[in-house]
């Protein structure tokens, strides 16, 4: 089994190199037991390079169905056609917000190579158990990843109260917030806050190239 050291890709490794010896304290508390997502996958939204960030958007942790965790904050795999109920509510949003069709797949990783760090503030959970690795260190090892690559232009867009947590990695002109999108709470705020265009309207203020927010998806 590859160690957890081995699985981060490598310019975040020389990024995070202070870090290291945390992700081997993580991976033995993981052991060899199963998790959300699958290990190699645990650090998708690290494919992404760290000159390449230009937006975050922060989850909390993985589904607990393992059908539709794969390393992606709020994003499922192509292959999966039930939408879970938060991302549904990301999608309305964000036809609402941007005028383009609900997409047919919830897989985000389109968003990741425009340059979107789709970030869980915890990278794994057991199957079937929200939170259920909130105490092994993720979050010191995520909040190491924002600080070193968040820059006064970068645009964080936090959903909820775990995720305005992270608030002050970003410039106060860069920052979007708003209640959660799941279904207990996004009629309280979600719903209107045009987080996607009003992304695109900072990273242009900033002379920064806007996301391109459209996802092509057939089945």
């Amino acid at each position: 089994m590859e160690s957890l050291r081995s699985l981060l890709p490598r310019e975040w490794s020389r990024l995070l190199v202070d870090h290291l010896p945390l992700l081997d304290l993580i991976d033995a508390a993981i052991g060899e037991s199963a998790t959300n997502p699958d290990r190699d996958q645990i650090f998708a939204a690290f494919a992404l390079p760290p000159v390449s960030v230009k937006v975050v958007i922060l989850g909390q942790d993985p589904y607990p169905q393992s059908e539709n965790a794969h390393g992606l904050a709020f994003s499922i795999p192509h292959s999966v056609r039930k939408f879970p109920p938060t991302l549904s509510n990301i999608f309305k949003e964000y036809h609402a917000d941007l005028g383009f069709p609900i997409p047919e797949s919830g897989d985000l990783t389109q968003w990741r190579n425009e340059g979107v760090l789709l970030l869980n503030s915890i990278l794994t959970c057991e199957p079937g158990k929200s939170l259920s690795h909130a105490s092994i260190g993720w979050q010191e090892f995520t909040n190491a990843a924002l600080a070193s690559v968040v820059t006064p232009k970068t645009v964080g867009i936090l959903w909820g109260e775990s995720a305005k947590k992270f608030s002050h990695y970003f410039e106060s002109d860069a920052l979007i917030t708003s209640v959660h999108p799941s279904p207990l709470s996004a009629y309280r705020g979600f719903f209107g806050s045009s987080p996607f265009s009003r992304c695109n309207e900072i990273l242009e203020s900033k002379s920064i190239e806007p996301v391109n927010w459209l996802l092509q998806s057939g089945r």
